[in-house]
């Protein structure tokens, strides 16, 4: 078996990987995420998982690397990571009551190869109707700034939630282990 890489620093993908009992390094790739021009949300995050999984084939010439990226969508507005409380704040408030989509995209490099699958998986969240004081009461609490959408599933971010729609929940933490272990089966590793 290739060694695994993640192509990430994210804690929260790196602890959804460990579920799979694989043993596996991560290093940051080096990226300019933007988006480019009008670039539909599910061709960003293709292209940036594929490109995080790519930026690090050449100092990992013989590995399976794992690239992954999110981006939370509200009606035609995608939301980023909001990296203040006022950003966060606005965020849930006009996501009160209406349903916001994640896109993942997860990428799987063979670096020997150069083959490369990539996929986006979707799941839906929709919110309660939050008042301004349940808004600023879950923000103060989690201070999920560095989470797409402005909350944290895993965390007291369910608390804000109606319902959820999706084949996969690990995709709204930022990693599809279903999908990625469909992919890994592609290159001959059975998961368990």
């Amino acid at each position: 078996m290739l060694p695994l890489l993640l192509a990430s620093s994210s804690t929260y993908r790196r602890d959804l990987l460990q579920r799979l009992h694989l043993p596996f390094d991560w290093a940051s790739p080096d990226i300019d995420e933007g988006r480019l021009g009008d670039e539909p949300a599910e061709a960003l995050v293709r292209r940036l998982a594929a490109a995080k999984a790519r930026a690090l084939a050449a100092t990992h010439p013989a590995h399976l690397i794992i690239g992954s990226d999110q981006v939370a969508v509200l009606g035609e507005r995608i939301l980023g990571k909001p990296h203040t409380f006022e950003r966060a704040r606005e965020q849930l408030l006009a996501a009160s009551g209406r349903a916001v989509t994640f896109l993942t995209g997860v990428a799987l490099l063979n670096s020997a190869t150069g083959q490369c699958q990539i996929d986006c998986v979707p799941f839906t969240v929709t919110l309660r109707e939050l008042d301004s004081a349940q808004v600023e009461r879950y923000l103060q609490a989690e201070q999920p700034y560095d989470c797409a959408g402005s909350f944290k599933a895993e965390g007291l971010g369910v608390s804000l939630f109606r319902d959820t729609q999706g084949s996969d929940a690990t995709s709204l933490i930022g990693l599809p282990l279903i999908r990625l272990v469909q992919m890994l089966a592609e290159e001959g590793i059975s998961v368990p």
